[in-house]
């Protein structure tokens, strides 16, 4: 395990793999690091991958306050660390941090793939709840760890409830409830879960936006408005793939779009 100190002095840790031109990997919500691990490996052969937690998981700091800004500076200091610039693959929420990122950071990001962020493509599609980063908040300030989690996979994701309490009986239960204090961080990324389409219009990185075929069909919407109002950005869809994408149908993708 490595690590880097971002701007606000938190110690950020990674996983290296691999040799070449680098790669960063950005996890997404009620997930660390371990989400990405396979996917590292398929690209190891191709780059050199650094897979990383995101602040308040694995081994990573999570000094207070919170901010967006903060965990843009934390990839910015993986990528300095990488050697200054490096391709962004961003993964759900994560998607749209890495987005966030390559707007920023618009000489350190030299490609950006970004795999299902859980935009809404129109005001009329459904959304989670706009106040659900204050309710995660307060459940966690009050020790309500478990009915945190609970409710991301409810009222974020939209799963049912039979599955919600199938969840709970799990083995993995207990690292949903050491994270839940981060289901805060993501919400306030996705601000208020619609593109933002003058913000991804300014970015001007080489972008390919993808989502499954057999993931909700909001999804495939998303990545194609998306990818529509982005200067240089193209929708990728891949079929028979729902938000757990497997890392083997994935990474020929990403491989592909990032030695082009």
């Amino acid at each position: 395990m490595y690590s880097v100190t971002s701007k606000d002095s938190t110690v950020i840790t990674y996983d290296l793999l691999g040799s070449g031109q680098a790669v960063v990997l950005v996890s997404g919500g009620s997930v660390d690091k371990s989400s990405n691990a396979s996917l590292a490996d398929q690209l190891a052969p191709h780059f050199r991958v650094y897979n990383y937690d995101r602040r308040g998981r694995g081994a990573s700091g999570d000094t207070q306050p919170y901010a967006v800004e903060r965990e843009v500076e934390d990839i910015e200091a993986v990528i300095d660390a990488s050697g200054g610039s490096a391709c962004l693959y961003g993964s759900s929420s994560g998607a749209a941090l890495a987005l966030e990122a390559a707007r920023l950071l618009p000489g350190k990001v030299r490609k950006l793939a970004l795999w299902e962020p859980p935009y809404s493509p129109d005001a009329n599609s459904r959304r989670p709840p706009l106040d659900a980063a204050q309710t995660f908040h307060d459940l966690v300030a009050a020790g309500k760890r478990g009915e945190a989690a609970e409710y991301f996979m409810a009222q974020v994701v939209g799963m049912p409830a039979d599955f919600v309490a199938f969840a709970r009986s799990q083995p993995w239960w207990a690292g949903q409830e050491a994270i839940a204090h981060t289901l805060e961080y993501d919400a306030r990324i996705m601000g208020d879960y619609l593109i933002p389409a003058e913000r991804a219009a300014s970015v001007q990185t080489p972008t390919v936006v993808i989502a499954g075929g057999a993931d909700f069909a909001f999804m495939t919407k998303t990545a194609q408005v998306l990818a529509g109002v982005m200067p240089h950005a193209r929708a990728h869809i891949l079929e028979g793939q729902s938000h757990n994408v497997q890392p083997e149908v994935l990474a020929p993708v990403l491989i592909e779009f990032f030695v082009s």
